[in-house]
């Protein structure tokens, strides 16, 4: 299996498609695990970060799983940031996905129904110039309402230096944004580019320490700088969304996980944990 062709077309903008994308603040008198403060500050500015979940040693083991992970990638052919869709095949991601300790995290953001939808790997490399122009995630996706929290889990301490993810706060208050694709052309991983976004604030850095992960509005502006760095920056993006969203193309549900809770019109895929992890089956295959 070359993990390197499993992409989607990040070009698609989905312009012709009826989507709700207005913001819902969240309403919740009795979190499980955040504050009142943070759960206002995600209301209010679109994010929250340096929420711990896991500890030194979880992170370590992660980060190893993840080094030969990246390893095959690379030898297969593929690109360090093409490992998406990868909770069918590793046991490891999909128990990530539903941690319990987060599961309590996106809940009180979304409520008791819960579907992960989507992962992804973003990596920068020391010296790879990478980018990822300012946008707005729910532009990249078919669903409606823009009701998808994303998690941002720092598999390796993320700060400006090498490049951590930045936000322009409040941003997802104000509808989608024009934007074009150049991206394509700054060495960006993702092609959309809102322009002048000097207009709308100061950018924020999410800086996280290893085992930390940070959660943002789907139509919050944020982007990311190059790794200026010698050290690594990869962090794990998982997409939750209340099972209440619905998605307009249906090859966009076929990899999601309903993590808590129901789904009572079957709309979105269960994905079981794999039997077999993909690393330990190619080992044995060799």
């Amino acid at each position: 299996m070359n993990l390197a062709q499993r992409v989607f077309d990040d070009s698609q903008t989905w312009a012709g498609l009826d989507r709700d994308l207005s913001f819902v603040p969240t309403a919740n008198a009795l979190p499980k695990r955040l504050t009142a403060a943070q759960i206002e500050q995600y209301n209010s500015r679109g994010y929250i970060k340096n929420l711990p979940v896991f500890d030194y040693a979880q992170v370590l083991e992660h980060r190893s799983y993840f080094d030969r992970l990246l390893t095959r990638q690379m030898a297969d052919g593929g690109d360090a940031n093409s490992l998406r869709r990868m909770q069918r095949f590793s046991q490891p991601i999909w128990d990530i996905i539903v941690n319990p300790i987060i599961l309590d995290y996106v809940e009180d953001l979304l409520g008791p129904n819960i579907v992960a939808w989507g992962q992804q790997y973003f990596v920068k490399l020391p010296g790879d110039g990478k980018v990822v122009s300012w946008h707005q995630d729910a532009s990249y996706w078919p669903f409606t309402p823009a009701r998808t929290v994303t998690l941002w889990l720092a598999v390796d301490d993320a700060d400006l230096e090498n490049g951590c993810m930045q936000v322009i706060p409040a941003t997802h208050t104000l509808g989608h944004l024009d934007f074009d694709m150049a991206g394509r052309e700054e060495n960006s991983v993702l092609p959309q580019k809102i322009h002048g976004i000097e207009r709308f604030g100061d950018p924020v850095p999410i800086d996280l320490n290893a085992g930390e992960i940070s959660l943002h509005a789907d139509m919050l502006i944020h982007g990311s700088a190059q790794n200026s760095s010698p050290r690594r920056r990869a962090g794990l993006t998982v997409r939750y969304a209340s099972t209440e969203v619905r998605s307009l193309d249906p090859n966009w549900n076929q990899n999601s996980i309903v993590c808590r809770g129901t789904d009572l019109d079957d709309h979105w895929a269960n994905v079981p944990r794999p039997e077999v992890d993909y690393l330990d089956l190619l080992d044995s295959q060799n």
